[in-house]
This record gives C-alpha cells, sequence and structure tokens, in this order.
C-alpha cells in the first residue's frame, strides 16, 4: 500500500499544481499522505507535530517585523529616507536611480520584506523617475530589483524561516547576510552609474538641503542601528528586537514625525490627542494587514514544520543523502545543481514557501558536502531572491503589475539586467564562503 501511495502521490500533487491549488493544500496532502502511508497511520501525530513546531517564541518576530514595516511605509520614514537619498545623490550620474536603490538598501535594513520595501521605496520614487526622463523599463526593473534586497539584508523574514526550520542561528544568519546584501547593492548602484552616465546631472550639493534632509531623517537613520545594534551586540533577541522595532516605529512617527513631543511639552494636549488618535488609526490599519498577511503565512509554517519533523524523524535526508552520492561526487557539483534547482523552484514558490518546503532536504545534504549551515542559507536565500524576478510566479513583477499600472512585458524587460547581476553574485556568494561569513567567524 505505501508504495503505490509512493508512486501515486507525486501525480496528485502535479495535479494539483495544474488546479492552482494553494500551498497549504499541496503542503498538507503531502503531510497527511506521509504520515497516514508511513507513520503508522496516526493522523493526530500531525496535530501534535504542529503544536510542538509551532510553540516557538522567535516565530512572533515574523509578524512583529511585518508590522514594523506596515507602520514605516505607511508613516513618513520611507520618504523622509528617500528624501535624504536624493540630496545625496543628486549630482551622481543617473543620481535618483542610486538615491532610490540606497533608499531600499537602507528601508530593507528596517523592514525584513522585499514587497514592502517595493510598495514604500516605489511609491514615491516610480512617478519621480518617470517624471525625470529615465525609460519604464529601467526604472521598474530596477525598483522590483531593489525591492529584493528586502530578503537578504538584515533583518529578514526568509533568513529567520530558515533559522525556524534548520536550528541556525538567527543572528549568526542576519549578521552573514550582510555582505551578499552590500554585494547587490553595490553591483545595482554601479550599473545604474554606469548606464545613466551620460543623463544630464542634477545640480551639485546643497548642503542647506542635505541638512535640511538630514534632520528630518535623523530618527529615521537612527532604527535599523537601534533594531540591529541590539541584536549583534546580543543585548537582545531577534524576537525581541522584532518588538523594539514595532515600538520604536510608533514612537518615531507619534513624537518625533507628527511632533507629539513638541505638543506635549507645550502642554498642547488637544493636539497631542490628536497626533495619539491619527496613529491609533494608523496601528489599527497595519494591524489588520499584519493579521491578513499571517492568516496565510502561519498555516503553510506550521504544516511545514510538522512535515519536517516527520523527515526527520524518519531519516528521509539521510537517505537521500547516500542515494545522491552515487551521482554527485563533489562539492562544486552539488552546489551547482543545487543553484539550478533552486533557480527553477523560485520561478513558480516565493522564498518563504520554498524554504519551509525544502529547508528539511538541502541544509543536511549541504553538511554532507561540508557546506556550512549559515553559508548555504545565506546562498539559498539570495537564489530564491531572484526568483522574485523570475516569470510566472516572481512575485515583485506581480506587485509591480498591479502598484504601478505597468504591463507584464514592460517589467520583465526592465528586469533581465539585474537578474544577471543578481546571478553573478549569486556565484560569488556560493564559491566564496568568506562573503557571508567574514564577520562571524
Amino acid at each position: 500500500m505505501s508504495t503505490v501511495a509512493g508512486i501515486a502521490l507525486p501525480f496528485v500533487l502535479i495535479a494539483l499544481l495544474i488546479l492552482r491549488q494553494n500551498i497549504v493544500v499541496l503542503l498538507g496532502v503531502s503531510t497527511f499522505a506521509a504520515y497516514y502511508f508511513w507513520g503508522g497511520g496516526e493522523l493526530m501525530n500531525v496535530v501534535y507535530d504542529m503544536w510542538d513546531a509551532s510553540n516557538r517564541d522567535v516565530l512572533l518576530s515574523v509578524p512583529l517585523y511585518i508590522l514594523a514595516g506596515s507602520i514605516m511605509s505607511q508613516g513618513s520614514i520611507a520618504e523622509r529616507l528617500i528624501n535624504l537619498m536624493t540630496a545625496l545623490m543628486r549630482p551622481v550620474p543617473g543620481g535618483l536611480s542610486v538615491a532610490s536603490l540606497l533608499a531600499c538598501g537602507v528601508f530593507a535594513a528596517i523592514s525584513g520584506s522585499s514587497i514592502v520595501t517595493l510598495l514604500a521605496v516605489g511609491s514615491i520614487m516610480y512617478p519621480a523617475l518617470i517624471k525625470a526622463g529615465y525609460s519604464r523599463p529601467f526604472s521598474i526593473g530596477m525598483l522590483c530589483a531593489g525591492g529584493t534586497l528586502g530578503i537578504i539584508i538584515p533583518p529578514s523574514i526568509p533568513l529567520i524561516l530558515y533559522g525556524i526550520m534548520t536550528q541556525a542561528s538567527i543572528a549568526d544568519l542576519f549578521i552573514a547576510g550582510i555582505g551578499p546584501g552590500l554585494a547587490l547593492l553595490g553591483v545595482f548602484v554601479l550599473y545604474s552609474i554606469v548606464i545613466n552616465f551620460k543623463r544630464d546631472r542634477g545640480t551639485w550639493w546643497s548642503g542647506r538641503e542635505i541638512w535640511t534632509a538630514l534632520i528630518s531623517s535623523i530618527w529615521a537613520l537612527l532604527t535599523p542601528f537601534v533594531i540591529l545594534g541590539g541584536i549583534y551586540s546580543g543585548y537582545f533577541t531577534p524576537t525581541e528586537s522584532a518588538a523594539v522595532a514595532v515600538l520604536t516605529a510608533m514612537l518615531v512617527e507619534t513624537l518625533a514625525h507628527k511632533h507629539g513631543f513638541i505638543y506635549l511639552v507645550r502642554g498642547d494636549l488637544a493636539a497631542f490627542k490628536k497626533t495619539i488618535d491619527s496613529m491609533g488609526q494608523l496601528v489599527w490599519r497595519t494591524v489588520g494587514e499584519t493579521s491578513t498577511m499571517m492568516g496565510s503565512l502561519f498555516p503553510i509554517l506550521a504544516i511545514a514544520l510538522s512535515l519536517n519533523v516527520f523527515m526527520t524523524y524518519q531519516q528521509v535526508p539521510n537517505h537521500i543523502v547516500e542515494w545522491l552520492t552515487g551521482f554527485i561526487d563533489s562539492k562544486v557539483m552539488f552546489i551547482l545543481l543545487v543553484n539550478l534547482f533552486l533557480l527553477v523552484v523560485g520561478c513558480f514558490l516565493d522564498s518563504g514557501s520554498a524554504i519551509l518546503i525544502l529547508s528539511p532536504l538541502l541544509p543536511p545534504m549541504a553538511q554532507s558536502y561540508g557546506m556550512d549551515l549559515v553559508h548555504f542559507g545565506i546562498m539559498m536565500t539570495v537564489n530564491l531572491e531572484i526568483g522574485y524576478l523570475t516569470p510566472p510566479m516572481g512575485l515583485n513583477l506581480i506587485v509591480a503589475m498591479g502598484a504601478f499600472k505597468e504591463d507584464f512585458l514592460t517589467i520583465v524587460k526592465g528586469v533581465l539586467p539585474f537578474i544577471a547581476l543578481m546571478l553573478i553574485v549569486l556565484w560569488i556568494v556560493a564559491f566564496y564562503p568568506p562573503l557571508s561569513l567574514f564577520l562571524i567567524k
């Protein structure tokens, strides 16, 4: 019976994919089939494992980082950061595009999300880029690529999911993401300067403009230092840092950007109450959006963790490693094949879903070939980051199509050069571990 089920199950999953079923359905069918046919038929173990696997404090960091990013993007933090980057990059060739990319990098260090970064920066910069004469394909491709920085520059929600699934240190993963994140940002900026080198440059630096923008954005700039500094110094955990991120976002928006502190010092309680009410409406709205997002993410996470427990208990990764060693006899060949596999997976699954599905299998295989667990997590994340830009299911493509009202082919044309750049960085990340590990070794 179990042999027949093993043969039939892949065809059932393929049929569900053709019918465009949700990833929850695919994971649910796989997990219940595994427990029923190969786990002694004890389906209640699915529920027990889901509870045990989900009962982890670090899971709280995911909705909190999403909430913090939403508050910052719908408040004025993103706009103030963009104003500062624009003032600093005005005389640089392609200055507005460089400013957009730097804003994406800074905001990624706050939000931890690709889509939030794309929408927060893109909603402001895309109209400005078009008005300044930049082509639509380049502008939207650059913003889509800049948005992907949100899943590799710490704090990163996919890295948190990888750490949960593999028991790797999330703090180490965050630190390891700095090098590849800056490398990606660097090649994007360099490409934008080269491709726009002959474009008319903006006016020379204005000390007054830069100073005004700096003062306006000072609290926004301090936010990532508070969030990440606390983690790297060991002062608080990644979960606690997520709560700090939410609190910092609320305090910065209320007391600094909405002048709540000034109203309080002046004793203008009516104005202060109005500020608090305005912030309360913003938080209420973003809590609703975050709850909706987590409502779709958490069932996937719980089922994936249950399947992870089953696979570990049944030693599935060990059996696959033993089988693969008969075909893959070197670490280099393994890296090449796993990256090709992940590039294909990224075309159809978002990074979070892919990590939840593949983390029980791929990391143990990587360790068997002598790869560091943290290094492999960074390589996997950078690879899946490219999937945000590849059709047919690239999330940033779909989001940009709806948010900026551009046709799909224009967006795909715009992201192709950036995909090529990301593949170059992926190659370096894969075969030069120190880029990821130099800060933690």
